[in-house]
């Protein structure tokens, strides 16, 4: 008999997640009739009772802003990965209750790049400073046999980005945003930006441009993304990084693999449509 099976997505704001779209498609390739996939909406404050209240029923937590950090000292271990970055955006319940925390979406945009034949690269450049742009440098950290380039909008950022560097293990040189259309020529382009961020570098693609790695999904595609397929570079998008991470969860939280990669994409390509 199967048991019961509970997992979920916090953050704020949530409504928009496509997290359970992804895990369902899963479960359903699975056979996991008794697995379900919620979203709630979590905020810093109220993520400590929650946590709290959940019973043995429960496999596992994705989580995403702004809980990302702020569900470190609420857990009983965390994975050498979530710790080079600061960041868990996965929970594991363990038979004895224990909560371990680990960071996929590092592994998950390895996978996704290596899905598209890109293995290692000599150099590359990061596109923004935020959260994500610390995910990408460690994921860089491995693939990566040169300096990174990260182009940000302040010297506190640079400093920021810098630092990651150093504790990451990788060279990181920074330049202003406003030199960021240099960066198109790198053979790997992480753009980690809001929405409508790098419209302007679409127009500055030249030539026959190398990998872009856009992590947004929408509005998808982006004038930059947009761009660079017109040049014929290769062109992954946030679905790619989404779809990969979500593998990875849920091999994590099921204890079942390969998580079925092309059913969930599928599924994450049907709800987009429907968007």
């Amino acid at each position: 008999m199967s048991t019961v099976k509970r997992a979920a997505v916090l953050g704020s704001p949530i409504a928009h997640s496509l997290s359970p779209v992804l895990h369902r498609a899963a479960y359903a390739e699975l056979g996991l009739t008794d697995w379900s996939y919620e979203r709630h909406e979590v905020d810093e404050a109220r993520l400590p009772a929650f946590l709290e209240g959940l019973d043995a029923s429960w496999a596992g937590l994705s989580l995403t802003m702004p809980l990302k950090r702020a569900v470190i000292p609420l857990l009983d271990e965390i994975t050498a990965t979530a710790a080079s970055v600061e960041a868990v955006n996965t929970v594991v319940f363990t038979e004895d209750g224990r909560r371990i925390g680990d960071n996929t979406d590092i592994p998950g945009m390895i996978a996704a790049l290596r899905e598209r034949g890109v293995g290692k690269v000599e150099s590359a450049a990061v596109l923004g400073a935020g959260a994500t742009a610390s995910s990408a440098l460690a994921a860089l950290s491995r693939i990566c046999t040169g300096p990174v380039t990260a182009y940000v909008r302040s010297e506190a950022r640079a400093a920021e980005m810098r630092g990651w560097g150093e504790r990451l293990g990788i060279e990181v040189r920074t330049a202003d945003w406003a030199r960021a259309a240099e960066g198109l020529r790198a053979p790997l382009v992480i753009a980690t930006t809001p929405a409508g961020t790098t419209d302007a570098l679409a127009a500055e693609v030249q030539g026959r441009p190398g990998t872009l790695f856009d992590v947004l999904y929408e509005p998808w595609p982006t004038a930059l993304a947009a761009a660079w397929s017109a040049r014929g570079g290769a062109v992954l998008g946030g679905l790619d990084l989404l779809v990969h991470q979500a593998v990875l969860q849920v091999e994590q939280m099921t204890g079942r693999a390969p998580a079925p990669l092309a059913a969930m994409r599928a599924a994450g390509e049907r709800a987009l449509a429907a968007h």
